[in-house]
Formats: C-alpha cells, structure tokens, sequence
C-alpha cells in the first residue's frame, strides 16, 4: 500500500534517536506554523471525512466567570451524542479506542459507555503564547540533562510545535500552556473493588506557570516551569496536610516537601518522582500519573507509535455540572453520562522499561492530543504483561483564559483488582475554578509558606 509523506515522516521520527541533541527547526519548516499547521503545531485541516474540523482559532469567547472564580460553564450543554459506543459494537469501532477503553467496556458490559459528541477543536492560547512558540521552533534545542535528553533555550510557548522524536513530543506536554496562575478546588475519592467510594482529599491547589509569565525571559528563567501547593482541607484524619512542588526542566532539580499534621513539620520527599506513591492521592496513584503526565523519563526506552484518530475526552466541561460529586463518581468508573468524548488526532508514544531498570509499570502507551501536547489517555501494562492500568483525564475548555486544562477529574483505573482513584472533583464546591491574575508570588511556593499553613 502507497504511505503518504505523512507516515513516512512518522515513521523517520519514530526511528531517530531519542537520546540524540536535537537542532531547532528552519525557518523554512517554521513558516508552516503560519499556514499549514496552527500554532502549536497541529495539522490545521480537519479529517476527509469531516468528523473532525478545521482549526480556526478556539474557543476564545470569555464567560465573565472564571477570571473572578466560580464553577465551570459547559459552553456545549445543550448538544447530544452522535454515537454510543458499548460493548456490543466496541469492535465496530475499535481502531478508535484505546486497549484501556476496549477493557473497560468488557470490564463493565452493562454500564460502561463512550457517548461521542461532536468534535470541537476549542484549543487557544493568547497570542504572546503563539509568538513565544514560533521563536521556540527556531531556538529551542534538546540536550542532555541528569535525567535524559531536556529542552534549552525554550520559554513561554510550545518547545518544539515540529517534533522530531519522541522526547520533544514529551516536553511539549511537560510544557503545555494551561495558564499563568490557577487555582482549583476539588474532592479525591478512592473507589475500592466493592464499589465504595472513599473520601482520599478534599483538595485546594494553587499553581503558577513561571514558563509562562508574560515578564519571563530566557536571561532570568531558571528552569522552573511549574510551581504547585496543594492544602488538605479533609477528611477530619488527613485535614491540614500539605505538599509543595518545584518542578525544574532540570529534573535533577526539581524538589518537593509534604507537610506532616503528625509531626508538625515540613519534610523534602526523597524520591518525589516516578512509581512512588503520591501522598495527595493517599498513595493510590503514583508520581507519574498525576494529572496524566509522564513524570521522569529516564528509566524508559521511548519511541513515537504514529498519529491517530482516536476517541478521548474531550471539552468535558460537562463533569463539573452535577450538584453533588456522587452524581459523577460511580460505583465501578465515573458517570458516563457526564463525560464527553470527541473523535481527535492524537500522537500515541510508547515507553518500554530499559533492562536493569525497576517500575511498577514496563510498558506505556501515551495518547497525546495534536492541538494541546496534553496526555489525555494512557494505558499500562505490569511485569506479567497483562494490561493493568489506565490513565484517565477529562480535558475542560476554559474560555477565558483561553486554554484547555486536565488538572480537572484525572485519575486511574485499576483494571486487574476492578478499583479506580479520581481527583479534582469539584461539584460541591461554589469556586471550582479561579484564574489567578497577579500570578501567585513566588513565595508562596516555599517550604516556610507551606509550614505556615499547618493547622494542626
């Protein structure tokens, strides 16, 4: 069969070496930001067959809500499924679902669904993100850190918006414009086997892009990209814990500190990275699961599957819609009838375990989104090779700031035991999301901040 320069392009870039230091594009290869390709980089004409459109710019048209913090409208409420996929015509529709997806509808016959809407590409940024990414394209390079290859000379846009391998498509999603400063309220609920649903955290995050602040330059960055502090407000055994990040391009550089109710003291965690268990999820889900994104990349052989066309969720802005999060936390998943997926081109790359290596998971396969480098899927397999978890997230339009953001209703399926862990649920909340504009100050983002705010 004859491939299109597109797959043989795919398939150059998937067997390059990803360790290799990598150049900036042309500015010939740049210029196709500005016409082919949108700003970020993906492929700006819609699907032959129309199912998913053109990009022409996002959803940019302001709510007036949450520059001033409230709940999340849902600019697409009153649309309806154009298909529901079940596990009686799962294998009509299989190319276009996930391993993970296919084994939750066997899993679940009865009530696992995939209710597809209409596809919207509501991805946007500020133009000053835009301008930030076509300089990157001709100045960014990757080079070789502590802990794998690491991007240099990028800031305040998309690393690289024309991959050559692998690890570029990583950082672009590590670096993913979400905003400047946020803040976000929200429930994180253990789902055990039997269908309980337990109360892990009730959630305050407060974060800032230093990447992205607008008076950032590459003369006074220090490779800080995201600064996060998530308080503790329950359940009553767990309320006024803490923990604080720092993460650094330079990997090796990055650090976090948890605040101890017990000991009324913060401590650095040693290993903050990888398969160790999270303590804002109680331990349920590791470090590199958190709101879907790969954490350090070093122990995995890394490798670009291709470009497919994939149903993920997608503008679910509908989840935060419900009064009550029981309404969205299931007995055995999360509510189908509150999560919206969309048929979207994704880069699908796989992380095998290097030999010598130790993870609690040896293979992964990332879904990332052409028009946002998000993760928005992931599935897992064990040293058995069996498939056993899948990373979920549930990608929310926010209009006003313009970005689309995964840090809402994230977590993970256990596919082996039948349990499932899911953060960010902010239905009983009045502020469920509030851009912060000044961005938080930097030091609200120390150790001493952090032990300030012990309660108990």
């Amino acid at each position: 069969m004859k491939k299109s320069m597109f797959h043989i392009a795919v398939a150059l870039m998937a067997s390059a070496g990803a360790s290799a230091a990598m150049a900036a594009v042309t500015p010939e290869e740049a210029a196709r930001l500005k016409a082919d390709l949108t700003p970020f980089g993906a492929e700006r004409a819609g699907n032959k067959e129309g199912t998913i459109p053109a990009w022409t710019g996002g959803l940019t048209k302001s709510t007036g809500v949450l520059d001033k913090g409230g709940r999340i409208p849902d600019p697409f409420a009153n649309e309806k499924p154009i298909l529901q996929i079940t596990a009686k015509n799962m294998d009509q529709h299989a190319e276009r679902l996930t391993e993970g997806t296919r084994a939750l509808l066997k899993k679940y016959p009865d009530t696992y669904r995939v209710d597809v809407y209409p596809t919207h590409r509501t991805a946007a940024a500020p133009q000053w993100v835009y301008d930030n990414t076509f300089r990157n394209a001709t100045r960014a390079s990757m080079v070789e850190g502590a802990y794998g290859p690491m991007p240099k000379d990028a800031l305040g846009g998309t690393p690289f918006p024309i991959p050559k391998n692998a690890w570029e498509i990583f950082w672009n999603g590590q670096l993913r414009w979400q905003g400047e400063s946020w803040y976000v309220a929200g429930n994180g609920y253990q789902i055990t086997d039997t269908g309980k649903a337990v109360l892990v955290q009730e959630g305050r995050v407060q974060s800032v892009a230093p990447y992205f602040l607008k008076n950032a330059s590459l003369d006074n960055f220090n490779g800080e990209y995201r600064l996060v502090r998530a308080l503790n407000a329950g359940p009553p055994i767990r309320a006024g814990e803490a923990i604080l990040g720092r993460l650094n391009i330079a990997e090796d550089k990055t650090s976090t500190w948890v605040y101890l109710t017990g000991q009324r003291r913060v401590r650095k965690l040693p290993n903050a990275c990888c398969d160790t268990p999270a303590p804002m999820a109680a331990g349920v889900v590791s470090f590199d699961e958190v709101e879907g994104q790969p954490g350090r990349q070093d122990r995995f052989d890394w490798r670009i599957v291709g470009k497919q066309e994939m149903y993920i969720p997608y503008n679910t802005n509908r989840i935060a819609t419900p009064a009550k999060d029981a309404d969205v936390v299931g007995t055995q998943h999360l509510n189908p009838d509150h999560v919206r997926w969309e048929l979207h081109r994704v880069w699908v790359l796989e992380a095998k375990l290097k030999p010598g290596q130790r993870h609690t998971s040896v293979r992964t396969r990332y879904y990332v989104d052409e028009d946002t480098w998000a993760t928005v899927l992931a599935d897992r397999w064990d040293a058995n090779g069996t498939l056993s978890r899948m990373i979920f997230t549930n990608p929310v339009v926010l209009p006003d700031t313009p970005a689309i953001t995964t840090t809402i209703g994230w977590g993970t399926y256990d596919l082996v035991s039948g349990s499932y862990y899911v953060n960010n649920i902010g239905n009983q909340q009045k502020v469920q999301y509030k851009i912060v504009s000044p961005p938080y100050a930097d030091t609200v983002f120390t150790p001493d901040a952090l032990a300030g705010e012990g309660v108990r």
